[in-house]
């Protein structure tokens, strides 16, 4: 089975808003079903689960029913951090009976633009791998700054992914991943794909991103969703 595992625990209070970001509407939906319909339509997702910041899961439901969101099956309650919120929804799915070899697709419940083609590769590499990340080459030069304000290092970009989700692994060897972080005191990594490469002894494949594939957390996000929605490949373009 091939479940998408959506993380929505966060108050999101870099927003500034009075409700969480995943909850805010966009073109009459709100982020969070726009991220479910991406995984609704796809033919190899069987089930959907969210980690859903507490207080708001009746909420939830009632969206994805208004919505016909009928792959969501599980609703799990969010942790302190994005860590914690995962570990809630692997353990949860586990619970529920899901076995390890079924494929869990970990992704951010405020990427709602994120294309077929990409959950279909990770589906893919994660089958013949066991671990995908999905990630793009850095364009930008980097700096190195200790304080924000003044750096004078810069990194070679020519290594550099920046990572973005789905991060799709068979759920036996993330919640392997999730043991082996406790036993090593490890409580706060910032993704999926860190804590793999803090535990160590794994090998992570990359799969192509997008620059569309953007997460909302600011005012400015918003905007940029909303510029992209309503934009399209120019014919001539190859």
């Amino acid at each position: 089975m091939n479940i998408a595992l959506l993380i929505a625990g966060g108050a999101g209070n870099r927003m500034g808003q009075d409700i969480p970001k995943q909850f805010l509407h966009v073109d009459g939906c709100p982020i969070i079903v726009h991220t479910m319909q991406c995984f609704q339509k796809h033919p190899d997702i069987d089930a959907m689960a969210v980690v859903c910041l507490k207080g708001w899961e009746t909420v939830l439901q009632a969206y994805a029913n208004q919505f016909s969101i009928t792959k969501l099956k599980w609703i799990f309650p969010g942790g302190n951090t994005g860590m914690e919120s995962i570990h809630n929804g692997i353990y949860g799915l586990k619970g529920e009976g899901c076995v390890d070899d079924d494929l869990v697709l970990i992704h951010d419940s405020v990427r709602p633009l994120l294309s077929q083609d990409i959950i279909s590769s990770n589906i893919a590499i994660c089958q013949a791998y066991g671990y995908a990340i999905t990630g793009i080459q850095c364009r930008e030069a980097i700096l190195e700054s200790e304080d924000g304000f003044s750096s004078n290092r810069s990194i070679p970009r020519d290594t550099l992914i920046r990572t973005q989700t789905p991060q799709t692994f068979k759920l036996g060897n993330i919640i392997d991943v999730h043991e082996d972080a406790k036993r090593k005191g490890i409580s706060d990594s910032v993704a999926s794909c860190t804590l793999i490469a803090e535990v160590g002894g794994r090998e992570m494949h990359i799969v192509p991103g997008s620059e569309k594939n953007i997460k909302v957390t600011t005012v400015e996000d918003i905007e940029i969703l909303k510029a992209l929605m309503h934009t399209s490949k120019e014919e001539w373009m190859k």
